[in-house]
């Protein structure tokens, strides 16, 4: 097995990454305050799916042929980006981006009784069992239930259903992609995008009707959108394969540690937003619960495998 890289090779693309993909939650209510959700999601992906292709041109790849593959793809594209995509621009239109990006790390804690009762992919552990009765604790903190209006409570249930659409998605992609076709990363993800891309724009037309002109978005809207499609679903895909081939599948999933930290920074600096004190607390006992289902908190070893990945760590680029 190769050895990880020196720390210094790698650790600026996954630094990219976790702002990258905090950022985005400040882009989607950006994007929201002018167009329409759907069209939000339909708008990233396009421009993602140019992206990914863009990539795959350079490097001289081409998307798979393989017709079984692009079936077994409408899952992780329909469930794994465009369902979620889109019901994360519906939650940012009734809570803040610093919430949304809270909800976005639970889908670790969604991928494992996916992985372990569905697909059948994983082992349920009294770890993982700890770890996810501790991160639901956390969800149900962030949720503030007890003092929350209305419209907060359906936003952040569309985030958390986001966030549940991601743990249906990334172990189907484990359990019958992963592993099973010779494409490359890079060409799974444009599969995935450009599914995902029909699916949404096709889903916007017939529930919001044509995007109103781009003239009357503002820049703030198109860079916004273009920042989601170009950076969330293109550069930071192919970055994160880097971190993955040289420090190893694992280190790459502890993005999701830092995306919520990075959501929180921007959504107060640039759009002035505000935490209550729920929401720290309860993405803290979310994290953790994470990482105790992980192992990250185990005295003991872990081998060095890619079995010592989370389910969710080998796709997950696929969903941001």
């Amino acid at each position: 097995m190769r050895s990880p890289s020196a720390p210094d090779k790698w650790i600026p693309a996954f630094l990219a990454n976790a702002v990258i993909w905090g950022a985005s939650f400040i882009f989607i209510k950006i994007g929201v305050s002018k167009l329409h959700p759907t069209w939000v999601g339909a708008g990233r992906l396009i421009v993602g799916a140019l992206a990914l292709l863009a990539i795959l041109l350079i490097t001289r790849e081409r998307l798979p042929r393989d017709r079984r593959l692009w079936l077994h793809m409408l899952v992780p594209g329909i469930i794994g980006s465009a369902i979620p995509f889109a019901l994360f621009a519906y939650g940012e239109e009734r809570v803040s981006s610093i919430v949304a990006g809270i909800w976005n790390a639970t889908a670790a804690l969604w991928v494992l009784p996916f992985a372990v009762l569905v697909y059948r992919i994983e082992r349920f552990t009294a770890r993982g069992a700890i770890g996810l009765t501790l991160g639901f604790g956390g969800v149900l903190t962030v949720l503030g239930f007890w003092d929350a209006s209305a419209s907060s409570i359906v936003g952040q249930l569309m985030c958390g259903v986001a966030a549940l659409c991601y743990g249906v998605a990334i172990p189907y992609l484990k359990r019958y992609v992963t592993g099973r076709s010779s494409a490359s990363g890079v060409a799974l993800a444009a599969v995935q995008v450009i599914i995902a891309a029909i699916a949404s724009t096709i889903a916007a037309l017939i529930l919001a009707g044509p995007p109103p002109a781009p003239t009357t978005w503002g820049w703030d809207v198109i860079g916004s959108i273009l920042a989601l499609g170009a950076f969330g679903s293109g550069v930071a895909f192919a970055l994160n394969m880097r971190v993955i081939s040289m420090a190893g599948a694992s280190t790459a999933s502890y993005v999701t540690y830092l995306i919520p930290v990075v959501a929180t920074v921007l959504g107060i600096l640039v759009l002035g937003e505000s935490l209550t004190w729920n929401q720290p607390v309860g993405a803290l006992i979310v994290l953790t619960g994470v990482a105790i289902a992980q192992g990250l908190l185990s005295r003991k070893p872990k081998p060095p495998t890619s079995a010592t990945a989370p389910p969710a760590v080998k796709e997950l680029a696929h969903r941001r």
